[in-house]
């Protein structure tokens, strides 16, 4: 079963770098993922009312998180059994290499042509923090930094349990992952109703984060140390990982103070090098295509190594 599986995750992954997911097929058919958003939004809307209690809204997000990633796990098992190439091409829509490689390299392309907006605008797409005020180097840190995050987020989890769980744990992932973007908050709001989804991503992503830091460290050829010094840093148990160590890689120093909806927060530094800047975002763009070249090179004798 297990070798099954890492044969279905290698191939996805080869399907899913060449195609990705084209725009003319998003205009016509949204990515999976919006529907699973739009159900956890209209879940935290009906039942993460401010009138219940912290306990009730926790419960409430408990059952959202459940029945979200239950729904997630039954689509998976009928995705698994639909014939020919159906449960590779289901498959792809729950990795990310060719889009994320795409939207870094749009960031790249305008900081290499000397368009500062263009470059705030296209990092805008892939970090939440404002970007009006960035310089050329503030442009480069979000975007190597959302680059090393999302190599976990986008990549390795999603592969490593598909690999593991087949295409029911790589849906119920998603799931997961989904709802820990949108409720999985520390503000008051989300706080309680959030609580199960942040928690159950922080889980989920354990081993993952922990791979993905050292494919980034051994593409790169160097950056353990900085990982191994700097990731504990990190208010999440698993985002640092794979960001100190493309800072370790880079020779750069990443993280440090953002503004989000105009306010200030403090966050931890990662590296010991000075500030990025363009030249090193494409150095972050190969190696990640070269820690993408080792994870398949993981999984497939991962999947040899694994009994039937």
């Amino acid at each position: 079963m297990l070798r099954r599986h890492a044969r279905l995750a290698l191939t996805a992954l080869a399907t899913e770098a060449a195609v990705g997911y084209p725009d003319r097929l998003h205009r016509r058919l949204p990515h999976p993922v919006v529907g699973i958003g739009a159900l956890i939004d209209a879940a935290e809307r009906r039942l993460n009312r401010p009138e219940r209690s912290a306990l009730e809204r926790r419960i409430a997000g408990v059952g959202t998180v459940a029945g979200t990633a239950g729904l997630a796990v039954l689509a998976g098992l009928a995705a698994s059994r639909l014939p020919g190439p159906a449960p590779v091409l289901a498959a792809t829509l729950g990795l990310a290499q060719r889009s994320l490689h795409d939207h870094v390299a749009a960031v790249l392309t305008a900081l290499e042509a000397g368009d500062l907006d263009a470059a705030r605008t296209a990092v805008g797409r892939i970090v939440g923090r404002d970007v009006a005020a960035l310089d050329a180097s503030g442009v480069a840190a979000a975007a190597i930094e959302s680059l090393a995050e999302s190599f976990n987020d986008g990549i390795v989890a999603p592969a490593f349990w598909l690999a593991v769980a087949g295409l029911p744990g790589l849906y119920a992932y998603k799931a997961v992952n989904t709802a820990d973007s949108l409720i999985g908050h520390r503000e008051p709001r989300w706080r309680d109703f959030g609580w199960a989804a942040a928690r159950t991503d922080d889980l989920m992503n354990l081993t993952p984060a922990r791979l993905a830091g050292a494919l980034i460290a051994t593409a790169g050829g160097r950056g353990w140390r900085i990982m191994n010094r700097d990731a504990r840093r990190h208010a999440s148990p698993n985002a640092g990982w794979p960001e100190a160590a493309m800072a370790g890689a880079l020779g750069v120093r990443l993280g440090g103070p953002v503004a989000y909806d105009g306010v200030l927060t403090e966050r931890p530094s990662f590296g010991d090098g000075p500030a990025p800047t363009a030249g090193d975002l494409r150095r972050a763009l190969d190696v990640y295509v070269r820690a993408c070249g080792l994870l398949w090179a993981a999984v497939a004798v991962g999947g040899r190594a694994w009994r039937r």
